[in-house]
C-alpha cells in the first residue's frame, strides 16, 4: 500500500506538481518557506482532512489533490462495504473550491470526507513536527498504550454508555417519584371509572341499534301487523285482486300462448307477498315488549355517553382510550419499578467494570515493554542513562477510558527519578522523546508509509545521524517520507527530493525535484553551511552521503 504518485493541482503556492515516490526511506529539504510541509499537507487533505478554502492557490478557483497507491487485500473488505471498485492501484482525489465545497472519489466513484479518512487511516501514519505536544495530553497517551498493547476499546465504550443511561434512568425514576405517583393515580381512577363499563370495542354500533328497537317496539309491531292486514287479512287487501287476475289469465292461458309470461309473473308475485305475510305474521308473534331490557340498555347508554362526556371523546373511541390508559398506566409502572431499574444499572455496571479489569490487565501488561523499548530508543537519541516508564494510576471513579489514568515519566539522564515529561524534559528532549515514541510504535502499525514533518527538530549532530539511521531501518520494510533540515538525516536516505520556490510573474510557486548526483551532494551542502559552497563543505557532503550509504 505504498504511496505511489502524488499529484497537484493549484495547492497553497503549487500551481502544477506531478510527483512520482518510491519505496524505502526518501526525504524532502529545502530552505525555509520553500514548502516542504506542502506534500503532507495535501496528503492529509486527500485522507480526508477538513477542507479549507486557504488550501487554494490565490487566483485559482480550486485546489485539486489526487493520491495513488498500491492496493493491497487489506483494503478489499474496506472498498467492497462502501461499494468502491478495486483494482492493482488505490486512487484517492479531493478538489475544494473556493465557496468551501468540497468533493471526493475513491477509484473515480464519488466518496464522503469519511470514507477517505478510513481509508486513509490505514494508509498513511502521518507523525507531525509537534507530536511532542501530545506527551502532555491524556487522552493521546492512552492512545498510544493502548495502540501498543493493540487494545481495542470500542466495547468498553459501548458498555459505559449503556451504563450511564442506565444511571439516568434510574436517577430520572428517582426523581420524578412524586409526580409519576400522582400520574398513576389519576389513570387508575379513570381506568376504575370506565371499568365499571367495560366496554367492548365493537359494542356502541350494535348497543346503539338494540335500543334503538327496543324503544319503538310498539311502533314496529303496529307495522307489522298493518301490513299483514293490508296484504291478505282486511276485505280489500292485496292479494285478492292478484287471485282473481290469475284465475282469469290461466282460464284462457290455454287459447293465448301470451298470457304464460302474465301468468308466471302474477304467480311470482303472489308467492312473494305470501312469504312477506308469513314473515311479519312471525315477527309480529315473536316480537315482545321489553321494558326492563330497554331499562338495562337505558342505563348502560346513560353510562357510556356521560364517561365519553366527561372525557371528550366520541362514544365510538371510549373503548379505545381506555385501552391507552392501560397501556401508559403499564408503561409507569414500568418507570416506576425502580427494583427493576436498579437491578439493570447494576447488570450495566458489571459488564462494564468486567470489559474494564480485563482492559486494566492488557495495559498493565505493555507498559513496562513499551516503556523498555522507549528507554532503549532515547539512549540513541543523545539521552544516554535516560529511561522512561508508563505509570498506572488508578482513578477514584471509573472513566469512559476504564479505572486508570495513564501517565508518562521519564528521566533525562542516569541518576535521576523519573517524572511527568511536561515537568521535566526541556523543548529538545520532549522532540527526541516524541521521535522515540513515534519509531517505536510506528514499526507495531499496519499503515506501509510512514510520514515525519520535521520530528527531528531540536536535535543535531550524532543524535541526528542516529535518527537519520532509525529512519532508514524503518525505511527497510516500510515506505518512509520525512521532511527535515538537518543534512544528517537526508544522508541517510534512499531518494531525495528538494523543494525550491521560484518567483513567476508576481507570483511564487514551489516545486519538487528528485535529486541524485552532484545535485545532491549540493543540497546536503547548502545544509551543511549555507548557500555559498566552499571545497570543505561539498567535501564533508560527499563523506556523509557515503556513511549515509
Amino acid at each position: 500500500m505504498a504511496l505511489k504518485r502524488i499529484v497537484l493541482r493549484d495547492f497553497v503556492i503549487v500551481s502544477e506538481l506531478e510527483l512520482d515516490l518510491e519505496s524505502g526511506f526518501s526525504v524532502l529539504t529545502g530552505e525555509t518557506g520553500a514548502g516542504k510541509s506542502i506534500l503532507i499537507d495535501a496528503l492529509q487533505l486527500v485522507t480526508g482532512a477538513r477542507a479549507d478554502t486557504g488550501v487554494i492557490r490565490e487566483g485559482a478557483a480550486r485546489t485539486d489533490v489526487s493520491a495513488e497507491f498500491d492496493n493491497a487485500p487489506d483494503l478489499q473488505a474496506v472498498l467492497d462495504e462502501a461499494g468502491f471498485e478495486a483494482g492493482d492501484t488505490l486512487l484517492l482525489r479531493r478538489t475544494v473550491d473556493t465557496q468551501g465545497k468540497s468533493r471526493a472519489w475513491v477509484n473515480g466513484s464519488p466518496a464522503t470526507a469519511q470514507q477517505l479518512r478510513t481509508i486513509g487511516e490505514q494508509l498513511l501514519d502521518i507523525h507531525g513536527q509537534h507530536a511532542w505536544q501530545s506527551l502532555t495530553r491524556p487522552e493521546a497517551v492512552r492512545g498510544l498504550l493502548d495502540a501498543y498493547a493493540k487494545v481495542d476499546t470500542s466495547a468498553l465504550s459501548s458498555l459505559w454508555a449503556t451504563w450511564r443511561q442506565t444511571q439516568q434512568a434510574l436517577a430520572q425514576a428517582q426523581a420524578a417519584q412524586d409526580s409519576l405517583q400522582r400520574e398513576r393515580e389519576r389513570l387508575a381512577w379513570q381506568i376504575g371509572e370506565v371499568d365499571k363499563l367495560n366496554p367492548g370495542t365493537d359494542e356502541w354500533p350494535e348497543l346503539n341499534a338494540s335500543h334503538s328497537r327496543l324503544a319503538n317496539g310498539q311502533a314496529l309491531i303496529d307495522a307489522a301487523q298493518g301490513a299483514v292486514n293490508l296484504l291478505e287479512d282486511d276485505d280489500t287487501n292485496a292479494l285478492a285482486p292478484l287471485h282473481a287476475a290469475l284465475q282469469l289469465l290461466q282460464a284462457q292461458s290455454h287459447l293465448e300462448a301470451e298470457f304464460k309470461d302474465a301468468v308466471e309473473a302474477l304467480n311470482s308475485s303472489v308467492a312473494q307477498i305470501e312469504d312477506t305475510v308469513h314473515s311479519l305474521r312471525s315477527y309480529a308473534r315473536r316480537a315482545e315488549l321489553d321494558p326492563e331490557r330497554l331499562a338495562e340498555l337505558d342505563e348502560r347508554m346513560s353510562l357510556w355517553v356521560s364517561l365519553s362526556r366527561r372525557y371528550k371523546r366520541p362514544p365510538e373511541e371510549l373503548a379505545e382510550l381506555w385501552a391507552s390508559w392501560k397501556t401508559e398506566l403499564a408503561q409507569l409502572d414500568a418507570a416506576a419499578d425502580l427494583d427493576g431499574l436498579q437491578a439493570k444499572e447494576r447488570k450495566a455496571q458489571a459488564a462494564f467494570m468486567a470489559e474494564a479489569k480485563t482492559i486494566s490487565k492488557q495495559r498493565a501488561k505493555a507498559a513496562p515493554l513499551l516503556a523498555q523499548s522507549i528507554t532503549q530508543a532515547m539512549q540513541g537519541l543523545g539521552m544516554q542513562g535516560g529511561r522512561f516508564e508508563v505509570a498506572l494510576e488508578p482513578l477514584a471513579q471509573p472513566q469512559a477510558s476504564g479505572l486508570e489514568d495513564v501517565q508518562f515519566l521519564a528521566a533525562g539522564h542516569a541518576g535521576s527519578t523519573p517524572r511527568p515529561v511536561g515537568k521535566v524534559a526541556s523543548g529538545g528532549e520532549l522532540s527526541r522523546m516524541a521521535l522515540a515514541i513515534a519509531v517505536t510504535t510506528s514499526r507495531l502499525g499496519t499503515a506501509q508509509t510512514l510520514i515525519f514533518d520535521e520530528v527531528d527538530s531540536g536535535v543535531g549532530g550524532a543524535v541526528a545521524e542516529t535518527v537519520g539511521r532509525l529512519m532508514q531501518q524503518l525505511g527497510s520494510d516500510r515506505q518512509v517520507l520525512a521532511v527535515t533540515h538537518l543534512p544528517q538525516v537526508a544522508a541517510c536516505a534512499h531518494h531525495h527530493l528538494v523543494v525550491s520556490k521560484q518567483l513567476q510573474g508576481s507570483a511564487t510557486l514551489s516545486t519538487v525535484a528528485s535529486v541524485g548526483g552532484e545535485q545532491r551532494v549540493a543540497e546536503i551542502a547548502r545544509m551543511l553551511g549555507g548557500e555559498k559552497l566552499s571545497g570543505t563543505t561539498l567535501a564533508h557532503a560527499k563523506e556523509m552521503l557515503q556513511a549515509g550509504a
